[in-house]
């Protein structure tokens, strides 16, 4: 009975130690598990966002809204932004930058020995034009600002003589990217509908096309 005894308040002073290899491994697998999930958490308001903006902007193709591809990603991706709850969407470093390159590219690849051929003889009413509507441009933007309470770089980005993708990268890097294309876009749709019937009504009775007697 005492070796037994003896034996027992052994066992009792030094129990036996704890396996903490298998707790880490336990805990490190664990804590992969939950780190792989997070990422797909993170991942998933980008998919949703992605797949929102290419399904509205493959939709609009079918539409004779001006930049309708642009229009209806940009709407599909403002829906998305707009679920409660849903996580800030974080894009890889480098997107923006690679969007503006490719917008780059696709408008000067526009520009042909046609196009300077043309321009010689339309330097003047460009030069002309350009300089009206950018100062144009600056007086609403501005007034805008003043009076309608917008901040001045919307006001002047959006009241600015540019075209809707242009402006709309112009917009993002300042930070105000969906609200002047929100602005250029109900200016562009308005200008389509209204001026083809200005022209007609001005331009009615006289003789000659329209890019000259």
């Amino acid at each position: 009975m005492a070796s037994l005894s003896s034996h027992s308040d052994t066992l009792t002073a030094n129990p036996r130690p704890r396996d903490t290899h298998s707790s880490t491994t336990t805990w490190q697998q664990n804590t992969g598990r939950c780190g792989h999930w997070m990422d797909s958490v993170k991942l998933l308001p980008g998919l949703v966002t992605v797949l929102a903006g290419s399904g509205l902007g493959l939709l609009a193709l079918g539409t004779r809204i001006p930049a309708a591809p642009l229009v209806g990603a940009l709407l599909g991706a403002a829906l998305v932004s707009l679920i409660p709850d849903l996580p800030a969407i974080h894009w890889p470093t480098g997107t923006r930058t690679t969007l503006e390159i490719a917008v780059g590219i696709v408008i000067g690849s526009g520009l042909t020995a046609t196009t300077l051929q043309e321009m010689r003889h339309l330097w003047r009413p460009a030069l002309f034009i350009t300089l009206a509507l950018l100062a144009a441009g600056i007086v609403v933007g501005a007034c805008s600002s003043r009076l309608l309470g917008i901040k001045l770089t919307v006001g002047l980005l959006g009241a600015a003589p540019g075209g809707l993708t242009g402006m709309s990268l112009a917009g993002e890097e300042l930070g105000a990217g969906a609200t002047v294309a929100a602005l250029h876009t109900v200016r562009l749709v308005t200008v389509l509908v209204v001026m083809p019937l200005l022209v007609r009504l001005l331009t009615m009775g006289q003789g000659g096309s329209p890019d000259g007697p």
